[in-house]
Order: C-alpha cells, then structure tokens, then sequence
C-alpha cells in the first residue's frame, strides 16, 4: 500500500487526489536470488549489532526484501533497496551469530549467506557522556562509485565501540571503534555527496556529528540510466474537474524505488512516497488538475534512487485538459 495519511493513504506535499499502483513480474521455475556476500556484524553497543552485507541480484524478478536471521529465528526484514540493520534488545556481554537472505518480487526465497558472529560489550554503569565528535573527517573519490573517509578518532570516558557514516540525514555505514575509515560504494558517476561520521560508545550514546564532506564523484551522469521510462500522460475529467493521468516504469536500479517527483509546467507539482509494495514494472498516478477545459501542461517525473540521490528526468510529455468549450 502506498504511505501516507492523505488521499486515499498517499502523502502528497502539494496537491493530491490520485493513486498509484503497480506489481512485479517473473517467469515461474526461475532461480530464487544467490545469497548475500559481504555480511559483516559489528556489536554497536552493549544491545545492539550492525549488520551489512552486499547487493544481491537476482536472476530474474528483483530482490523485494532481505530478511535477517539470528541464528534459526528470522528478526528483521527491510526493503531490498536497504542493505544494512541495526538488531537491537541485545544482552550485553553476549556473542551472537547472524545471516541473511534475499526474497525476490516473486516470493522466492534464496540461501543463506555465511554466518556472521559479533559479541556485544559488557555494560557500562550510569554512562551518560557521549563520545566526542570526530574530527578532522576527510573524503577522496575512488572512481566513480565510491569514495574513501578518514578521520581522527573520538575520545570516550569508557571507550569508543563504533563509528557511524551518514549521507544527509540517513545512516549508511558503521565500523568498529578501533577504525577511522572506510570505503563507501554504491555511489552514482558524476553526482555530488555529503557524509558525516558519529561516533557511540557501549552505553549507546552517541557524538555530535564531524565536519561534513563534500565531494563529487567524477564521470559524467546524463541522467539517463537513472530516469523513467515509458512516460505517457493523458487526462480526464470527474465531478466536474480534470485530472491528468501517468503511467511509467520505475528505473532499473540497485534497490527498489519508493518516492517520485512529479513536475507541472517546470515547477514541483506533487510528491508521491510508496511502502513496501511500490511498483516494480508499471506504476500509474492521477492527480488533480484543474476545472478549466483547453489548459495544455508540460510534465515529466522523476524518482529518488536508493542511494539518497534523484535520477534523471523523464521525457517530458504535452497535455490537456480537456476540448476546450
């Protein structure tokens, strides 16, 4: 179902009074999807575990979700454009082993990845006092799909246990306190970033955030890859008021697509953000346009990719509302 409190369950910013809908496709007797490589676990405090691991293509439909086993027992699911969860409510002191599987859009359900152990730290009394933030927090580029952090390590009354990386406000990477970098991939040609690091001790408080990073992956992104396809436009009327009609499909990118942009006449007309069932192979959205007969808009749409960033513009297409009277 689509997220949201307004119109029918859809959060629209702007204007609303339409839907979206799409499904999934795959042909019956494929392979389920191969199991995640590149599972780590680091213990984030004295009850919590970070668990991350690589994406998984699948061999026909895409992944749909990851679910995250400790040991026997399944204890998280996230989307298949997320690959990385903090599993919480942890005993401290306590060693705990991990895997994971990926779940296609036709339900299949693939192997389990290899077994991943992490051990959460004794806990600390009356620990109150965060780390202190850290500092001098650098970024290079390594090609045009990654890039490398650095930066000096944080001091803690009882030890720092993890540094957190953050693009704007969304957490995408963790490491164990006794490292000050990482490599972050998954990153787009020619698209600007910014990241910061946190650091958190056992007691789970956590820094204020370092300096941030600016960088811009070098290439050249023309927005294509990245962008809707198969855009159309068309409107109709109801009680009295026109709506215009789209249908596309979602770009093929690593994850799943859950929040567009639509575009009226160059300006940003209405927001659209979808839950767990968003539309893999066809999506189709109505919103309201208007009383008048005769008006011509121009619109295109575009969709926030998994990574934080937005893709490229469809083709932009003409319509009206309507024989003018």
């Amino acid at each position: 179902m689509l997220r949201g409190t307004l119109c029918g369950g859809l959060l629209l910013l702007v204007s609303c009074g339409g839907s979206g809908s799409g499904n999934g496709s795959g042909n019956d007797g494929e392979r389920p999807p191969g199991a995640p490589t590149g599972v780590t676990a680091e213990a984030g405090s004295a009850t919590s575990v970070h668990v991350m691991w690589n994406t998984v293509v699948a061999a026909s439909a895409e992944v749909s979700r990851y679910e995250v086993y400790r040991g026997a027992t399944k204890i998280k699911e996230v989307p298949g454009s997320e690959h990385m969860v903090d599993v919480t409510r942890l005993r401290p002191a306590t060693t705990y082993a991990f895997t994971v599987r990926a779940r296609d859009t036709d339900g299949r359900l693939g192997p389990r990845s290899r077994e991943v152990r992490a051990t959460t730290p004794a806990a600390t009394a009356a620990d109150r006092s965060a780390p202190s933030l850290p500092t001098d927090v650098r970024g290079t580029a390594a090609g045009s799909r990654a890039v490398q952090l650095s930066w000096s390590a944080s001091t803690d009354d009882r030890g720092v246990l993890s540094y957190e990386v953050y693009q704007g406000e969304t957490k995408i990477h963790s490491v164990g306190g006794g490292q000050t970098a990482t490599v972050v991939t998954g990153l787009r040609p020619g698209t600007r970033y910014v990241f910061t690091v946190r650091a958190r001790d056992a007691a789970d408080n956590l820094s204020p955030a370092g300096g941030p990073v600016r960088l811009t992956t070098p290439g050249r992104d023309d927005g294509r890859a990245t962008a809707p396809t198969g855009f159309r436009a068309t409107s109709h009327r109801f009680e009295g008021a026109y709506h215009i009609d789209l249908s596309w499909v979602p770009p093929r990118v690593d994850g799943v697509i859950t929040e567009y942009e639509v575009r009226l006449d160059g300006r940003a007309a209405t927001s659209l953000v979808y839950g767990g069932d968003a539309p893999r192979d066809r999506a189709t959205y109505s919103f309201y346009a208007g009383e008048d007969a005769g008006v011509t808009h121009r619109v295109r749409i575009r969709a926030k990719l998994p990574d934080g960033t937005w893709g490229g513009f469809s083709a932009e297409r003409t319509v009206t509302t309507g024989p003018r009277r």
